[in-house]
């Protein structure tokens, strides 16, 4: 029995940015299903909050939002799968209830997705570029007021009873910056724990935000050090996982603004891919 989720529009104006977070209900099959085909994937995650996004948008049209289609198509279908004793029977009662007969395709049935964000606009975006900047996390731990808090699941999977895979973003704004977090969570029992976080921070006065991807992994046989009650909580177990990969970017904002808003979209899987 799912959990019952109240639908939620908040916005928040924070300076020229449009900060909005919606929360709906799940996904229903039939537009699911539709959504599968479409991704050439068997199945979607069990709870695929398809309309729920966090949108961080400039008076000029351009920004960055997120929502959980665009991570699923930075799912590798092809590589990458992670091989456990259940995978072929969760993967045969995942496909029982679909109508076609044909041959189910490779694919990562854990939805890993290195996705960091969806950027917004046409004629002007966001303009992505390496740095070596970091994240000023002593900013970050300073006391200053929240202004504005959201958290918003965009979908979880519990692997056929074998563990939990998800993906949600927050944000919170204080009264000189905002920041978000874009976290994917992969627990499959006994064999591998998995992080993939996305930190963005603007700060009021700088013409950019800095992005920061990280990937933490490590298999649970290397964890014999870890209480395995700290297994279920991300926030705990992140500081045991080895850091595999770590991309820091600039997203600075146009030099020249067209004064109308544009509504077009690019989502931002990692360059690998």
């Amino acid at each position: 029995m799912y959990p019952v989720f109240q639908s939620t529009s908040r916005d928040f104006t924070f300076g020229p940015w449009r900060l909005n977070a919606a929360r709906t209900h799940i996904m229903k099959s039939a537009q699911a299903e539709r959504l599968a085909d479409e991704l050439h994937m068997p199945s979607l995650p069990e709870m695929m909050f398809g309309d729920n996004i966090l949108r961080i948008q400039h008076d000029y049209g351009f920004g960055i939002e997120f929502n959980a289609t665009d991570a699923l198509k930075c799912v590798n279908n092809y590589q990458g799968m992670i091989k456990v004793a259940c995978a072929e029977e969760w993967q045969e009662s995942r496909t029982e209830a679909e109508h076609t007969k044909e041959v189910v395709k490779p694919y990562d049935w854990t939805y890993t997705t290195d996705y960091k964000g969806t950027l917004l606009g046409d004629t002007i975006k966001l303009k992505v570029v390496p740095t070596t900047d970091h994240i000023d996390t002593e900013k970050l731990k300073a006391r200053e007021q929240i202004m504005f808090f959201e958290e918003v699941l965009l979908f979880e999977d519990e692997l056929h009873d074998h563990g939990v895979s998800s993906l949600s973003v927050k944000i919170r704004v204080m009264p000189s910056s905002f920041f978000v977090l874009l976290r994917f969570f992969l627990r499959v029992d006994g064999v591998l724990i998995r992080m993939n976080d996305t930190r963005l921070y603007h700060e009021a006065d700088k013409p950019y935000m800095l992005r920061e991807y990280t990937s933490k992994e490590s298999k649970i046989s290397s964890l014999t050090h870890v209480p395995p009650s700290l297994f279920t909580e991300p926030n705990e177990i992140a500081q045991y996982l080895p850091v595999k990969e770590t991309v820091c970017e600039k997203l600075e904002f146009p030099e020249k603004l067209d004064p109308e808003p544009t509504a077009s979209s690019e989502s931002t899987c990692m360059e690998s891919k």
